[in-house]
């Protein structure tokens, strides 16, 4: 059976949308999924988190992952002919920009990927199998449990705010902005417009900031169930509820996206960059609300 190797960095979002488009690769070669899990062995602000789920991959060992692009190629016949006897090494195939790629789609196996793929339409024709996956394997404890019996009898709508390290750390600041207080009033506005008795629940990284700065007319919940070591349950919540506010984050983009409601309403913020040219038309599905 084939190889698909993806290298997993950044947070619980980038993780996941690392892992989808692997997988969902996977499926249609009927290949096996690895994770390259070595970056995280320098990279402190995060950790990997997809133990949480019930994903069909394994972990790559050291050695796998450092034969990756080691090969030189063949030069004499004799070279050419054991290069042929060989297991072909695994291509390095990089993220060549933001938006969608499919060449991704058109590269032989053994593969090793390598970068963010944050779009839907690397994993669409699998989305059943995605979201069947990223559904944590233990049940809701009891403090989660009593929230998300609060979401199933609302019009519920999943609202995250996220600080964190975009406010607290210059550069990730510069680069990816916050989502401002107005952005949210309008977002909870043309929610208002379409959800009859909206009921807000409330997600962030800075719970002080938020009961204090955001200051919404509709009844509100906020949920502090989860610590910051427990984002997947966060996650989870969000994506029990009908409707979504998501903020210029990865994580809030994959609660909202977890919910399979053809009915719901995701309003997502128009500008995702504070400072850069990235495109993110394919970033944002179809269908979506951008304010």
């Amino acid at each position: 059976m084939s190889t698909i190797t993806v290298r997993l960095i950044g947070g619980l979002g980038n993780q996941l949308f690392q892992y989808a488009a692997a997988r969902a690769l996977a499926l249609r070669h009927e290949a096996q999924v690895k994770l390259d899990l070595s970056g995280f062995e320098s990279y402190g602000l995060r950790r990997y988190e997809l133990d949480a789920y019930p994903i069909v991959a394994g972990i790559a060992t050291p050695e796998e992952v450092a034969a990756i692009d080691t090969h030189q190629p063949a030069s004499g016949l004799l070279d050419r002919v054991l290069a042929r006897l060989r297991p072909r090494p695994a291509q390095h195939y990089r993220e060549p920009h933001y938006h969608y790629d499919p060449e991704l789609a058109r590269q032989s196996l053994p593969i090793f990927m390598d970068g963010y793929w944050q779009s839907e339409r690397y994993f669409i024709d699998a989305a059943h199998v995605i979201r069947k996956e990223l559904t944590p394997r233990e049940v809701l404890d009891p403090d989660n449990a009593a929230v998300a019996a609060d979401i199933g009898k609302l019009n519920a709508v999943s609202l995250h705010v996220r600080r964190g390290d975009y406010v607290s750390d210059s550069h990730t600041n510069s680069y990816h902005g916050i989502c401002s207080l107005d952005y949210y009033r309008a977002a909870v506005a043309y929610i208002q417009d379409k959800v009859a008795e909206p009921h807000l629940f409330v997600f962030s990284d800075d719970h002080d900031w938020t009961r204090d700065n955001l200051k919404l007319d509709l009844p509100t919940t906020y949920v502090v169930a989860n610590a910051a070591d427990r984002g997947f349950r966060d996650m989870q919540l969000m994506s029990l509820c009908r409707h979504h506010v998501i903020a210029n984050s990865s994580f809030s983009w994959w609660g909202a996206w977890l919910n399979p409601s053809p009915a719901k309403i995701v309003v997502a913020p128009a500008t995702w960059f504070a400072a850069s040219t990235n495109d993110t038309k394919d970033l944002v599905p179809e269908g979506w609300v951008r304010l």
